[in-house]
């Protein structure tokens, strides 16, 4: 399995946290995972808060976001399976081996998401704010309605993605945008392949002051309704090619 991590400095110092969750993780008979670590940027002084360990990939290269990032990584991935995993999260734990036997035994399914438990500078933990599906199947084309008529909220936490490579390959990876990049990835996914929602907690999602989606840039209303009209046209071309 292929572990996908984008990083820029105002979060490299959690990168520590992550692989820790990593190394935590109790894999399936005959699995094993890589961790691609993609610096936006080319400085490669991030480098230095990665431990030595051959499991290990560091990649650096010219900014462009965090879905240029994740990209760039993928052409560096081995694994049958993708796993996203942001530079300020943790896998709980349980979490790859959940995804890698879900999707060994239902090869109709291309992806899964799971549970999320948000991590608050304090330490505690609570639930994500918005209420999850029943653990079970995502039909073709259920996420995507979801978020075009709720006012373009996702039913299910798109930080928890775990994709078929091959799947992840046909779509051109994720989007190269400076956000939102993981929602269009989602929503294309599931106008091409079923997913599945696993009900038990698949990630601590770290609430912090320096996360993307807290700052200006992300949350300003006519970058967001940008955002949200390319990742809708991209669905909807999908739908009205594929659907």
């Amino acid at each position: 399995m292929s572990v996908i991590t984008p990083v820029h400095r105002s979060s490299a110092s959690f990168l520590g946290d992550v692989y820790e969750s990593l190394v935590a993780q109790e894999m399936p008979q005959g699995w094993g995972w890589e961790w691609l670590v993609q610096e936006d940027g080319q400085d490669g002084e991030l480098k230095q808060h990665l431990p030595s360990d051959p499991r290990i990939s560091f990649g650096s290269g010219r900014s462009g976001g965090p879905g240029v990032a994740r990209t760039v990584a993928l052409g560096r991935a081995t694994g049958e399976l993708v796993k996203v995993l942001d530079a300020d999260d943790q896998l709980m734990p349980g979490t790859l081996a959940r995804d890698i036997n879900r999707l060994e035994q239902s090869p109709e399914v291309g992806w899964t998401t799971s549970r999320v438990l948000d991590l608050l500078p304090d330490g505690s933990v609570i639930s994500w704010e918005h209420q999850d599906p029943p653990d079970g199947p995502i039909q073709k084309n259920q996420v995507v309605d979801h978020w075009l008529n709720k006012g373009h909220r996702l039913p299910v936490h798109p930080a928890t993605l775990c994709i078929r490579r091959q799947l992840l390959l046909a779509l051109g990876g994720w989007m190269a945008l400076p956000a939102s990049e993981d929602t269009g990835l989602l929503l294309a996914a599931n106008v091409l392949s079923e997913g599945y929602f696993i009900g038990e907690p698949g990630l601590l999602y770290r609430k912090w002051p320096g996360q993307t989606t807290m700052q200006a840039a992300f949350l300003e209303q006519e970058a967001r309704d940008h955002r949200n009209s390319i990742v809708a046209g991209r669905a909807k071309a999908l739908l009205e090619l594929f659907g």
